[in-house]
Formats: structure tokens, sequence, C-alpha cells
């Protein structure tokens, strides 16, 4: 039964890296919480962000990881993917990611118009991920894995819309233009980390994207290591955010 405590197979590789998941954005959710009292007064609404993305990912990896021991083939050792699951999570969690942007470039003049459009760019990219991998035309019985390309690939584009606005906020638009403005060279060194973390961190999701079946990278990863490539990338990209506000609320307080 789903939150059963349930064996983890000696070989189980995918059941591990949820288990790590968890451990880990659990781990750093605390560690977020606590440090809020080592900070100044501004810093602390930040800081609670990153412990509020990191334990929201902490509690969807515990459901993650019971729904994939309790899908589990006992033959082949797989379980099912949890998709639904996993997008709940990036729908609360990457949206909050954005309003870091906001809340690190509020002093230089941010408004919540600015919040706003990235929450909706970050949502709509989601949602769209979602409808193309959870509706995959591929994944019904006795389908072929080319019977999902066209889906795959229109909502993939769909989705890459909203990525691409983040992305050009945060490099070229009206993040990176308030950071400039920025009297801290410690914030705006952090906003332009941060920005990697939107070009190369969240680049990892839409590889894994099309590796599903009926993508366009399909034969190059296996369907099991979609998972491990994806508790990866939200252990980089989850936490680093978090480190990278922790380096600058600290570096910043007196």
């Amino acid at each position: 039964m789903l939150l059963d405590i349930q064996l983890m197979r000696p070989d189980d590789y995918v059941g591990f890296t949820f288990f790590i998941g968890y451990m880990a954005m659990f781990a750093a959710s605390v560690f977020f919480f606590f440090e809020r009292s080592r900070v100044d007064d501004k810093w602390k609404l930040s800081l609670l962000v990153s412990a509020l993305i990191t334990g929201i990912a902490a509690v969807h990896y515990a459901y993650m990881r019971d729904y994939w021991g309790a899908t589990m083939d006992p033959v082949t050792g797989m379980g099912d993917s949890p998709t639904f699951f996993r997008y709940v999570d990036w729908t609360l969690t990457v949206p909050l990611m954005c309003v870091e942007f906001y809340l690190l470039t509020k002093p230089a003049g941010a408004t919540r118009g600015l919040m706003w459009k990235l929450i909706i760019a970050s949502t709509w990219m989601l949602v769209a991920g979602y409808i193309g991998e959870a509706f995959n035309p591929a994944l019904a019985e006795g389908a072929q894995p080319s019977d999902g390309t066209t889906h795959s690939v229109m909502w993939g584009v769909i989705s890459t819309l909203g990525y691409l606005y983040v992305l050009h906020a945060a490099w070229f638009g009206e993040v990176a233009q308030l950071a400039e403005k920025s009297d801290s060279a410690v914030v705006k060194k952090g906003v332009r980390t941060l920005a990697w973390f939107v070009l190369v961190g969240w680049a990892i999701y839409p590889i894994g994207y099309m590796c599903m079946p009926g993508g366009w990278l399909s034969s190059v990863m296996d369907p099991s290591m979609i998972d491990v490539w994806y508790n990866l990338a939200d252990a980089i990209n989850k936490i680093g955010f978090g480190l990278v506000v922790y380096h600058i609320a600290t570096s910043e307080s007196k």
C-alpha cells in the first residue's frame, strides 16, 4: 500500500535516488529554515522561500519513492514513473524559484508585476510539459513510440515558450537589468549565478522529456533512467538555488 514502509531491492537504483532525493531535500529545508536566525530581517523571507522549495520537494519525493515501490514489477524490478507527483512538485516549487528572483531584485525596484509574469511563465512551462508527458499517445497499450512524436514535440515547443521567457528575463530582461542596478556586488553576482542555473540546470529537464517514448531522444536513454535524470536535476537546481540565496543573505547580513 502507498506510504507503507517498503523494503528496497539491492539493485533498485531508481528507488535509491528517490530516497536520497528525499533525504537531501529534507536536510536542506531544515538547514535553510534554521539559518534564517543568522541573517538580517530583509533576507529572512528569501531563506524561508528556499526552505519551502526544498521542503515541498522532500514531501513529494517521499510520495514518489513509495509510488515507485508500490507499483514495482517483481520480475523486472521496475516501477511506474510518478509523473503526476513530480509535476505537482514542480508546479509548486519552480514558481517559488522565480519568486527568489523578485525578492533579490526588489530593493532595486522589482515590482509584483514582474513576479507574476515569472510565475505565469513558469507555470505555463510546466502545465504544457505535463500534458506532453502524461497524455502521450505512445504510452497507450499497444502503441508504438513513434505514435507520440507529434504530441511530444508540439507540447514540448509550447512548454519551451515559458522557459524562454524566464531565461530571457534572467539574462537580458527585467531581472538582469534590475540586478545591474543593485548597489550590492554580491546580489549582482548571485542573480547571474541563478541565471546560469536556469540556462544550464533547467536545461536538464527537456533532455529527460525528449527521452520519453515518442521523444526525439527516445533511443538514447533507457526509460528507467529518466527518473534518475530528473532526480539528479532536482537536487542540483533546488538545493543549488537555495545555497546561492543563502550565500547572498549571509554575505549581506551584519
